[in-house]
């Protein structure tokens, strides 16, 4: 009933003269406020249901949205072990990273640290080749940089904005962008292509791999971006999955850049010996300084996918990038295990042409490679052959020796 309709019968009801005019003000008073009071419940009734149908569907469209952003393309499916030579692999390492690579299109390269032996190179074709944008995995070689140069130390905040401040704990566990730009333009261009070639970018990392290509770094700092893409995405330097290996075993055993060799036989392994290429002079607290944030990064920032499981002791820094020279979207992730007397130094690259890859990605590939060779036992055998190994003969401790 509408209340315009209601209003002209009461009218009609309503005969005014002097004897009826207190009558009829006391019965259509609580009448007219009934009839109001109905009509505000109605229009609110309706504004209420018209809100809950626009939230309904702004949720619909948010929702669809989302899923859109989720479904990514997806790069078609290849056989990575294609054309590889294993001989001298260590099976087992090579079947966990063959397992944890899957088919898609990328490479996987391990190394033993401590003597710079290649265990298993899945895809070497790719892994040999020469080389591509660094993506964020560039902000370890900044971050030793900025270290062993005073520019800042691993606590300093810079403030990137009105409310927004970096350490360098965080800003590589989260990898922060802003942050590494603003230290590769405190450094400057010099600076950042000596500690990378110290690091080794721009050279063959292996002794003697047969097909090896080398990166390249840039002789200019790159016209687009300038330092600060320079050192935050790489840009101006093309780095090899040996490369990172390399610069990776070079932190994991605390400075020493071994040459990688990746020997081919039975007798080539009994016959293999570790050749250094050089120490790293970079600060003495640096390489310990940047492993907290790695280890960030694994625990709650970028590389959580590679925290198969917490207890370990993984460290690493993702990349995510468009290499645009090799028309290929890249996700890295290098990163280093210490478990007991086994360390590894696993690197995972992948690529696609279209974006249906990242650093987060390939680091749940390192990841699975990690959990693989967990669920062997390969760990916890190296804790029992070392324990096996040690002598009858008591240790002697000595008290506040340095070394």
């Amino acid at each position: 009933m509408k209340l315009f309709d209601t209003m002209g019968q009461l009218e009609a009801l309503y005969q005014y003269d002097d004897r009826n005019t207190m009558r009829s003000t006391i019965f259509l008073a609580p009448l007219l406020a009934a009839l109001l009071g109905f009509a505000v419940g109605a229009a609110a009734q309706q504004t209420a249901a018209s809100r809950a149908a626009a939230a309904k569907k702004a949720k619909t469209a948010k929702a669809a949205k989302t899923a859109k952003k989720k479904r990514l393309p997806k790069a078609p499916p290849v056989d990575p072990t294609e054309g590889d030579n294993p001989d001298g692999d260590d099976l087992t390492v090579r079947r966990a990273a063959v397992d944890a690579l899957g088919d898609q299109a990328g490479s996987i390269v391990v190394v033993d640290p401590n003597n710079g032996r290649i265990l298993t190179m899945v895809n070497q074709r790719l892994a040999l080749k020469s080389g591509f944008t660094p993506c964020s995995t560039i902000k370890l070689v900044t971050s030793l940089a900025a270290l062993t140069e005073h520019v800042v130390e691993k606590d300093t905040n810079l403030r990137l904005g009105r409310y927004v401040q970096f350490n360098m704990t965080n800003a590589l566990a989260k990898s922060n962008n802003e942050y590494f730009a603003a230290l590769g333009n405190k450094l400057g261009f010099e600076r950042v292509v000596h500690y990378a070639q110290m690091m080794g970018l721009g050279e063959k990392a292996g002794l003697d791999v047969d097909g090896e290509q080398s990166g390249t770094i840039t002789n200019a700092p790159p016209k687009w971006g300038g330092m600060g893409l320079m050192t935050s995405f790489g840009e101006g330097f093309s780095m090899t999955p040996l490369e990172l290996a390399a610069l990776l075993s070079s932190i994991a055993n605390g400075g020493t850049l071994y040459y990688l060799q990746y020997p081919k036989s039975e007798a080539g392994i009994e016959a293999f010996s570790a050749r250094v290429k050089r120490t790293l002079e970079i600060a003495p607290n640096g390489i310990d300084d940047i492993k907290v944030g790695m280890r960030g990064a694994v625990g709650y920032g970028t590389a959580r996918r590679a925290n198969y499981d917490p207890n370990e002791n993984i460290f690493g820094k993702t990349g995510t990038c468009t290499d645009f020279r090799a028309g290929s979207h890249m996700g890295w992730f290098g990163s280093f295990i210490e478990s007991g007397k086994r360390e590894l130094v696993v690197v995972v690259m992948l690529t696609s042409p279209v974006k249906s890859v990242s650093g987060p990605l390939a680091s749940g590939v390192a990841g699975a490679f990690y959990r693989n060779l967990s669920d062997q036992k390969y760990f916890a055998a190296a804790d029992i052959s070392m324990k096996s190994e040690k002598s009858d003969v008591p240790e002697i401790l000595t008290c506040c020796s340095h070394q």
